[in-house]
């Protein structure tokens, strides 16, 4: 791969298979720290740990790519401590593939704040107050001091909005950021992504697209959506943005992480994921099956002797009933939390899996029926009062400094 005639090493793509009758694909993305086979679902650890998991677990789970997040490492402990201490693999004794995201997101999420002009973003600690400026340059810096294998330009995404004048002003920001980025990145060992913006505008998406692909960059995400839009609005956007995309190019939805999401983006071409969804979900009591999503908390689980999913290998799974893990969740234990987060990343990263083997072998619209006529799905408006109270509640933690 290369960017602007330099060298990207020890990066590849190479197709293994497509599905003619979707946009579905199987890839092999090779980094320096292994390949990735894709579809890949990567397990959010914003600051250098998955919340209640060890790497041991990580990689039992056969995880292939992890997140960590720039905005939140930058702030603590430090670039500069993670650095010295020999770069995020050796930190956080993860020896395989990282992909850092920029931190444009939480940037956006407390935008209380948060002050964004063309020159960068500054904005307050949302642990002390204490006052930043967060350039594209800077970064870039920052990234390549992490060292992850992928690394993600600064975008500047927008809640879900129809006011296209603003959503426009914020792309056009994101693509001269991108250009930037661009310019300051140096490591060749990494592999610099540029971020689709646009709000729900086909138009704008195209637009961002087309500026992005002229840069060439070895790999696209698409950023800005599971904001408060519709899921079907989702999709639609998602197909609309992958039609702009080259076709041998990695393709990163980021923050989508529902199954029912994440096997229909599969299916309109989309490569990479990442969401702490699975495991939020998990510490406030949610858990995965075949058949939707369950809450371990009600009633009916209290003196369950069968585990969570009878057709679940997890470790969880293996070992407890369903009682147990109730009984947990109603003490508070610490303990319920690791078992909840153990049991739906081996059900999603599983789920990823299936997929990819249903493309391998040309039966991925088959598969993809199976899935949908058994798991029921969280309702529409549950869903975004549930985004919508999350993100309030962030924002009131963070409105007093």
């Amino acid at each position: 791969m290369s960017v602007e005639g330099r060298a990207i090493i020890n990066h590849s793509f190479r197709l293994l298979a497509t599905c003619p009758e979707t946009g579905a694909r199987a890839w092999e993305l090779t980094t320096p720290h292994g390949a990735v086979p894709t579809p890949v679902f990567a397990p959010v650890g914003s600051q250098a740990t998955v919340k209640t998991l060890t790497p041991a677990d990580l990689k039992e789970l056969k995880t292939m790519l992890l997140l960590a997040n720039t905005y939140h490492l930058y702030l603590r402990p430090g670039i500069e401590v993670i650095a010295r201490l020999g770069g995020l693999h050796r930190f956080m004794a993860w020896d395989g593939p990282i992909l850092t995201d920029s931190g444009g997101y939480q940037l956006f999420s407390l935008t209380t704040l948060s002050k964004v002009s063309d020159d960068g973003v500054l904005f307050r600690s949302h642990i002390d107050g204490s006052e930043h400026f967060l350039t594209p340059e800077k970064v870039i810096e920052c990234e390549e001091k992490l060292g992850a294998d992928i690394i993600m330009v600064l975008d500047q995404p927008l809640p879900n909005t129809e006011d296209i004048g603003q959503v426009q002003a914020a792309m056009e920001r994101t693509q001269r950021w991108a250009e930037r980025c661009l310019r300051s990145h140096r490591r060749a060992d990494q592999a610099l992504y540029g971020i689709v913006q646009g709000g729900v505008f086909p138009e704008l998406r195209r637009q961002s697209a087309a500026g992005l692909t002229a840069l060439d960059f070895p790999g696209y995400a698409i950023g800005g959506l599971g904001l408060g839009e519709g899921k079907e609005q989702t999709l639609a956007i998602v197909a609309e943005t992958v039609s702009f995309l080259p076709l041998d190019k990695p393709r990163y939805l980021m923050g989508i992480g529902s199954p029912e999401d994440v096997i229909e983006a599969i299916a309109r071409g989309v490569d990479m994921f990442d969401c702490a969804l699975p495991t939020r979900v998990a510490r406030n009591g949610a858990f995965f099956t075949r058949g939707g999503r369950q809450n371990i908390r009600n009633a009916a689980y209290k003196d369950r002797e069968a585990p969570l999913d009878s057709t679940c290998g997890c470790y969880t799974c293996r070992t407890f009933s369903a009682a147990y893990v109730h009984h947990l969740f109603k003490c508070e234990e610490l303990l319920a939390y690791r078992l909840a987060t153990l049991h739906n990343l081996h059900f999603l990263l599983g789920l990823v899996r299936e997929a990819r083997d249903a493309i391998v072998n040309g039966t991925f619209p088959f598969f993809r029926k199976e899935f949908h006529s058994r798991y029921r799905t969280t309702s529409e408006e549950v869903r975004l009062e549930q985004k919508r109270r999350g993100l309030a509640e962030r924002q009131a933690r963070t409105s007093g400094l």
